[in-house]
Parts: C-alpha cells; structure tokens; sequence
C-alpha cells in the first residue's frame, strides 16, 4: 500500500466524522447563520496565517537527505502565499472589521493545532508537516465547494464573501494531486511513520477547530 492509500485508510473513520460536525452540517444544509460563519472564517485566518511561515520552518529542517523536498515546497509556497488576505476580504465582504475580529485571538482548539504543528517539525521529525496537509486540504476538500454553496444559499451572500472557500476547494483539488505524488516518494520508514502519525493527528485536532466554533440555532433550509 503507498503511504497516500495508507493515509486514507487510517483517518477514514474520523474523516467521515467531519460531516456530522454542526459547523459542517450547517453550512452544507444551508442552516448556518452569518455569526456562525464569520466566527469560522476567524478561526480559518488564524491557522492559515501560519502555512507559509510552517512551510519554511519545515524547509528549514528537512536537511540533505530530504533536499528533494525543498522545490516542492517552494511550489507549496508561491501557491499558498497571500491566502489569509482571502479570509480577511471575506470577513470586510459579510460587513464586518475584520482586524477587529482577526486581533481577539484564535480559539485554544485553533491555538494548539497550530502550536502541535510548529512542536512536531522541531521537535519529531520536519516531516510532520505533511500530515497537516494531508488533514487540512485533503479532508476538506471534499467539503469546501459543497459548504460554500450552502452558506451562499443560507446567507444569500456575494461571490466576494465566499472566496476562501471557493478558492480553498477548487485549488486544493489540484494541491491534493500534488501531494499524493510527493508522499508517494517518501522511502524512508521514519519519514513515512512521522506522516501518518500526524496526519492521523491532525485530523482530530482541525476536527476540535471546527467543533470550537458556536453554532447557533440554525435556520431552516430554504
């Protein structure tokens, strides 16, 4: 089994949690409330902030005997710079201040992903950092287009409220492609172990990010 079929069969089971998420059934059956969205698109800047500087703590660490790896995450790089001004510009679209938002802080389940990803480079293997992103583009890929039509039917917002998602979800598509031929050529056994293990990890924790945001009672579907 190569390590990305290893990686789906492993997280399988929480990854078919996520749908019965109430901030995911929400947005996916078009019950979710503006507050609701707003308080996720805070929580979605306040890890996203952090992929271009975990990118280059991971580059940073991998050493000579990963240098394959360090053109790949150029290309991660130049792909995924600028995409927390998404969420900003979202937030400014649904009416609200953003950096007002943005300065109150992340939610402590938003605050440990991001901190457990920073620790596992430094502290496990640099690695690690892929199993963030097997976790928070592949398992929301599949979500991402299919909430933001949702929140748009519930909340009849314009496309510039939805661009995050909506970028998020057709971009990751290509990105997933990309990633699975990256770990599929990971040889080492330490390597390939530190993955899964934290994709397996993060999975629960991007599971408790978006459990921490309060759904309130929702609406019916229109």
């Amino acid at each position: 089994m190569n390590l990305f079929d290893r990686l789906e069969s492993e997280t399988r089971a929480e990854r078919e949690t996520m749908r019965q998420i109430p901030l995911v059934r929400a947005a996916i059956d078009g019950t979710i409330e503006r507050d609701t969205y707003i308080a996720y698109l805070v929580q979605a800047y306040h890890h996203v902030r952090h992929t271009v500087p975990l990118m280059m703590w991971c580059g940073a660490h991998l050493g000579h005997e990963r240098a394959w790896v360090q053109p790949l995450l150029g290309e991660y790089i130049a792909e995924e710079t600028g995409h927390e001004h998404w969420i900003l510009d979202d937030i400014r679209a649904c009416g609200e201040d953003a950096d007002a938002l943005v300065a109150q802080g992340p939610n402590a389940a938003t605050e440990l992903m991001v901190a457990y990803a920073y620790d596992g480079i430094r502290r496990h293997n640099p690695m690690h950092f892929f199993g963030m992103v097997y976790a928070l583009e592949g398992t929301s890929t599949a979500l991402a287009l299919e909430a933001a039509d949702g929140i748009r039917k519930a909340l009849a917002l314009k496309p510039s409220a939805l661009r995050y998602l909506r970028s998020h979800g057709a971009v990751d598509q290509e990105h997933v492609r990309f990633f699975e031929n990256l770990v599929n050529r990971v040889e080492d056994a330490d390597d390939r172990e530190a993955i899964v293990h934290a994709g397996g990890m993060f999975v629960r924790l991007f599971g408790d990010v978006l459990r921490s945001v309060p759904v309130q009672a929702c609406r019916a579907a229109a």
